[in-house]
C-alpha cells in the first residue's frame, strides 16, 4: 500500500483529493494507520519530557492525525454522497472505531494534565481561546471521570457510533425502497412535462422501462404534492414517505435516547439536552425551551386559520395529503401565480452562475472558473476554482447537485480541506442538493424552493471558502451548531433581491426575464403558508427536545411521538412534523441531535443580520466586506455572540424573525 493516495498530501491544486486514485480498498489501510499514527504522536506530546507549552502541546495536538484527516473527510463525504455495500460494510466496521479512537485521546490523563498546566496569561488571543476550547473539549469528553466511569463512558460511545451507522443507512435502504412506481401516466396528472420525463429516466435507470418512479427526499412533505392531481396516489406518497424507517429504525432511536440520556447523566447533565446547549450559543434549555414557547401559539393558531380556508377550498374535510395541493390552489387564487409557470425561469446553471456566483461576486469581489480539469468524487460532480478581487487564490467549490440511489436525502455542505494558516491549507467546500436529474439533454429547472436550498447551502460553502483563522479546530463552518445556520440564512436573502433575481430568472429558452407581475406575486406570496411552515418546523424541533430530555422509559417510538406532540401542543393531523423520529436524520446521524432549534434559533440573528443590510444599502462590497471581516472569517476563533456583536453593534432583536413569520 505504499502508493495509497492518503499517505501523502495531495499534490493537486488547493490539496484536492486524488478521486482518480482513490479506490475502496485504500479507506481501511489509510484509517488503519491513520490511528496509529496519531496515537503514536499523541503519546509523544503527552510523555513529553519538556514542560507543556502551548507550542509544544496544544498546537502539537492541532498538528496531528493528518492521515486521519484526510481520509476521513473523504471518506464520509463520499459515504453521504455516492455510497454502496462495500462503503457501508467500512463505515459499519470503521465508526465504533474511531469512537474508540477519540476516546483514547480524550481521555488520556497525561495529556489533559499537560494542557491544563498551560498559563493563558500571555498567549495571544486566538491562542488563548484555543486553549480554553481544548480544555472544555476534554472535560466534555469525559477527562475528569473516574476510571470506571471512563470505561462506561468508552462502551457508549462505540456503541453509539454503531447505531448512528445503522440509522443512516437504514434510511438510505427505505428510502429507495419507498419511492413509488407509477404503471400509467394518467395518474401523473398536473405534473409538468419535464417532471414526467425526469420520472420515467428514473424508472428505466431502475429497470423498469415504461414506468415512472417518484423518488422521496427527506422531509416528510414531498413537492409532487403540490402539482398532482390524483388524491389516491397523494395519500400512497404521503403514507410512504411518513412510514419510512418504523420498520427498521424504531428500535435504534429508542436505544440512542437511552444511551445519549445515560452519557450525559454520567457526565454530569440532567440530560442530553443540557449537555448540548451547555456549549452552544444559547445560555441553557430555559432559554430554548421559552423561545419555543413563545412561537408555537401564534404559529399554532395561523395554521388553523390556513387549515379552514383550504377545506373552504376544496369543499371537503382535507387530510395532510391534502394541504400542499390547495394551498397551491389558494395561493394561485390569492396571488394569481402558478408555481409550476416560474420553474421555466430557474435553470439550474444560471440559478448558480448568474444568481449565486453573481451575488457573490457583488458582495464580496470573488470570481469563479470551472476548472474541467480537476475530477470530483462522482462524474456528476463539478469543480470551480475561486479567487479574490484582486486575482489572489481563494479555494475550490465542489458542486454536486443531482438526486441519486447512492446519495442520502437532503442537502448539505462538507469541508474535504479546512482552511489553516498552521497547516498552509487553502479550503476546499461540496455542496450537495438532491435535485431530480433530467432525461439527457434537457435543462434542469428547479422550484424556488431549490433555488432557495442552493443559495443557503452556498451561504455553508462561503463560510468555509472566507475562513482566515490560523487553527484548523476553528477553521470555517467549526462554530457552535446553533450558530452555523445563521450565515447561511443570511445567504438565502440575495435569492430575491431584485438585482440578482433579474440576473437569473430568465426563460431557458428565449433568456427573457420573468415578468415584473410574475415577480411581484412570488415575492408577495412568500409570507403565505406560514403557518404550517412554522409548525412543521417547530413539532419537529419540540420532537428532537423530546427525545433528548427524557426522564424515564420512552416505550413505543409512535406513541412517544404522539405523547411529545401533544404535550408540546402541536399535534395537527393537518401538519405532520418536518421529520418523523424514524427518519430524523439530523438528530441521530446527523449531529443536530437536541439541535434542531438552531435553525429558527440562528434565524433570530439572520432576520436582524437581513435588516441591517436592507438599512445599509444591501448589495454593496462595503456590506459584503464587513460581513466577511467581522463574521465570516472567523469562523470558530472567537466566541460566536462576541462575533455578532461586532458586527451588528448590538445584541439581537426577534422582531425581525416575528414579523418574516407573520407572528407578530
Amino acid at each position: 500500500m505504499s502508493e495509497n493516495p492518503f499517505f501523502a498530501p495531495s499534490a493537486l491544486p488547493y490539496q484536492l483529493p486524488p478521486f482518480a486514485e482513490i479506490r475502496e480498498e485504500h479507506y481501511v489501510p489509510a484509517f488503519e494507520r491513520g490511528m496509529a499514527e496519531q496515537l503514536a504522536e499523541v503519546e509523544a506530546i503527552a510523555g513529553s519530557a519538556d514542560p507543556p507549552t502551548f507550542d509544544n502541546t496544544v498546537a502539537a495536538l492541532e498538528r496531528s492525525g493528518q492521515i486521519l484527516n484526510r481520509v476521513s473527510v473523504v471518506f464520509f463525504n463520499q459515504a453521504s454522497s455516492d455510497t454502496n455495500p462495500g462503503f457501508q460494510e467500512i463505515q459499519k466496521a470503521i465508526t465504533p472505531k474511531l469512537a474508540q479512537h477519540g476516546d483514547a485521546i480524550f481521555l488520556n490523563r497525561r495529556l489533559f494534565s499537560r494542557i491544563q498546566a498551560i498559563s493563558p496569561g500571555e498567549l495571544e488571543p486566538e491562542h488563548r481561546w484555543l486553549l480554553e476550547r481544548y480544555v472544555t473539549d476534554f472535560v466534555r469528553a469525559g477527562a475528569e471521570l473516574g476510571p470506571e466511569e471512563q470505561e462506561r463512558l468508552k462502551s457508549l460511545n462505540e456503541e453509539l457510533s454503531t447505531l448512528s451507522t445503522r440509522f443512516e443507512q437504514n434510511l438510505l435502504a427505505d428510502t429507495n425502497a419507498s419511492a413509488i412506481v407509477v404503471e400509467d401516466v394518467a395518474e401523473l396528472d398536473g405534473l409538468s412535462e419535464d417532471s414526467i420525463r425526469a420520472a420515467a429516466e428514473t424508472a428505466k435507470s431502475r429497470g423498469l422501462e415504461g414506468k415512472y418512479v417518484i423518488t422521496l427526499v427527506l422531509p416528510s412533505g414531498q413537492p409532487v404534492l403540490t402539482e398532482l392531481t390524483n388524491r389516491d396516489l397523494r395519500e400512497r406518497i404521503h403514507r410512504a414517505s411518513v412510514s419510512r424507517g418504523l420498520a427498521t429504525n424504531s428500535e435504534v432511536v429508542v436505544r440512542i435516547a437511552k444511551l445519549r440520556a445515560e452519557r450525559a447523566a454520567l457526565l454530569g447533565y440532567g440530560s442530553h439536552a443540557e449537555y448540548v446547549v451547555a456549549d452552544q450559543t444559547a445560555p441553557g434549555t430555559r432559554a430554548v425551551t421559552e423561545m419555543l414557547g413563545k412561537l408555537t401559539p401564534a404559529a399554532v393558531a395561523n395554521a388553523h386559520r390556513e387549515a379552514d380556508e383550504l377545506r373552504e377550498t376544496a369543499g371537503f374535510d382535507i387530510a395532510a395529503w391534502d394541504w400542499s395541493y390547495y394551498a397551491e390552489k389558494v395561493r394561485e387564487a390569492r396571488f394569481a401565480i402558478d408555481s409550476r409557470q416560474m420553474r421555466p425561469y430557474f435553470e439550474l446553471n444560471r440559478v448558480l452562475r448568474d444568481g449565486v456566483f453573481h451575488a457573490a461576486q457583488k458582495l464580496y469581489g470573488v470570481g469563479f472558473t470551472e476548472r474541467t480539469d480537476l475530477r470530483g468524487y462522482h462524474p456528476e460532480v463539478r469543480v470551480f476554482e475561486v479567487s479574490d478581487e484582486d486575482g489572489s487564490p481563494l479555494g475550490l467549490f465542489l458542486g454536486d447537485f443531482y438526486a441519486r440511489a447512492s446519495k442520502r436525502g437532503g442537502a448539505w455542505m462538507n469541508s474535504l480541506v479546512k482552511q489553516s494558516a498552521l497547516e498552509g491549507t487553502r479550503p476546499v467546500v461540496v455542496n450537495n442538493l438532491n435535485i431530480v436529474k433530467p432525461p439527457p439533454g434537457e435543462p434542469t429547472l428547479m422550484t424556488f424552493d431549490q433555488v432557495n436550498t442552493m443559495f443557503h447551502e452556498f451561504g455553508h460553502a462561503l463560510h468555509g471558502l472566507f475562513s482566515a483563522v490560523r487553527f484548523p479546530r476553528f477553521s470555517g463552518t467549526a462554530v457552535p451548531r446553533d450558530f452555523v445556520e445563521y450565515p447561511s440564512q443570511v445567504n438565502e436573502m440575495w435569492a430575491v433581491w431584485p438585482e440578482v433575481l433579474a440576473n437569473y430568472a430568465r426563460h431557458h429558452e428565449t433568456g427573457e426575464p420573468m415578468p415584473q407581475h410574475l415577480v411581484d406575486r412570488m415575492l408577495e406570496a412568500q409570507k403565505f403558508n406560514q403557518g404550517f411552515g412554522t409548525v412543521e418546523y417547530l413539532a419537529a424541533t419540540l420532537l428532537d427536545w423530546a427525545w433528548h430530555t427524557i426522564d424515564e422509559e420512552p416505550g413505543d417510538p409512535e406513541e412517544f411521538e404522539r405523547r411529545a406532540l401533544r404535550n408540546a401542543n402541536v399535534d395537527l393531523p393537518l401538519v405532520p412534523p418536518r421529520y418523523r423520529s424514524t427518519y430524523f436524520a439530523h438528530i441521530w446521524a446527523g449531529g443536530y441531535s437536541a439541535g434542531y432549534y438552531s435553525y429558527i434559533w440562528s434565524e433570530v440573528l439572520d432576520a436582524d443580520t437581513v435588516e441591517w443590510f436592507k438599512e445599509n444599502g444591501g448589495l454593496t462590497r462595503e456590506n459584503g466586506d464587513t460581513f466577511r471581516r467581522e463574521l465570516l472569517s472567523k469562523g470558530g476563533s472567537v466566541e460566536a455572540m462576541t462575533a455578532f456583536r461586532n458586527f451588528r453593534g448590538r445584541d439581537p432583536r426577534i422582531e425581525p424573525l416575528l414579523e418574516r413569520r407573520g407572528l407578530l
